[in-house]
């Protein structure tokens, strides 16, 4: 392979400062700030704003924080307070340290509401970029708990759908759905270009409402790997069997979720 020209190099590592330099612009035209007198702990008011500023866009996946020393100065911190700060947020996988680059924001921390929605839209809603990996497509034999769930008899014949969803190309939930066979033609194209309740919706079906439970859980080996995550790391887990507006059952989903990047999110009101 031809090496390049010395002009092509420097034009690239010129390029290159020039997106580093951006990316860390985001963070000092930040509005950070403490306050002396609060009882907050100063590293805990410094998180919170640069989580804010993640959850928020303002700091794009992707962006440069900036080194501990110049924070440090700006704000008028200790050097460990302003690492605490920042290890939180690491500890979170908001950050990530990277060698030879310095701290780099992930992605954001994904709260889900708790509706009858997809998360392939509840992360395009939250700017996430979703991406699906189809890990499988089949048509099987309904086991028991599956037939219970659609409503069907176990042993007669349903699709399994196996998808790895990512958000900015980090892996956010392993996803396993059964459907009833002859509710619509599913193919890895469709399923990688969009979401299950979207295809479901295409077809004509009205999503009504949905049975649900969540639970957590260490993560076994197998599971961990394709995550991204450690075996014994914690899971968040859903399982969901969804009806149409005739009272069909027309999906039943066992999935698992990162806990370290996705939370469900309630909203509680007092009964009158």
């Amino acid at each position: 392979m031809p090496k390049p020209l010395p002009d092509q190099t420097a034009q690239t590592r010129t390029a290159q400062t020039r997106t580093a330099q951006a990316r860390t612009a985001q963070t000092r035209s930040l509005p950070l700030g403490v306050d002396r007198s609060s009882p907050v702990p100063l590293y805990f008011q410094l998180s919170q704003q640069l989580e804010s500023a993640i959850e928020q866009g303002t700091l794009a996946p992707g962006s440069l924080l900036g080194n501990e020393i110049d924070l440090a100065e700006r704000l008028g911190l200790s050097r460990p307070t302003v690492r605490q700060a920042i290890q939180s947020l690491v500890d979170k996988g908001l950050l990530v340290r990277r060698r030879g680059v310095g701290t780099q924001v992930v992605h954001s921390h994904v709260k889900r509401p708790l509706e009858l929605s997809s998360l392939y839209d509840d992360l395009e809603a939250a700017g996430q970029r979703p991406t699906t990996r189809v890990l499988r497509t089949t048509v099987e034999p309904a086991s028991a708990e599956v037939a219970a769930a659609l409503g069907i008899a176990e042993g007669g014949d349903v699709h399994r759908v196996e998808r790895l969803r990512l958000a900015h190309d980090e892996p956010m939930a392993y996803l396993r759905n059964h459907l009833p066979i002859g509710l619509l033609t599913l193919d890895s194209p469709q399923l990688e270009a969009t979401g299950l309740y979207r295809l479901l919706r295409a077809a004509g079906i009205t999503l009504h409402s949905a049975r649900q439970s969540i639970g957590a859980r260490a993560a076994t080996a197998v599971e961990a790997e394709p995550l991204g995550e450690h075996a014994g790391a914690p899971l968040l887990t859903m399982e969901r069997t969804t009806f149409d507006d005739t009272g069909r059952a027309i999906e039943f989903g066992s999935h698992l979720y990162r806990a370290s990047h996705y939370s469900f999110e309630f909203q509680l009101l007092v009964r009158p």
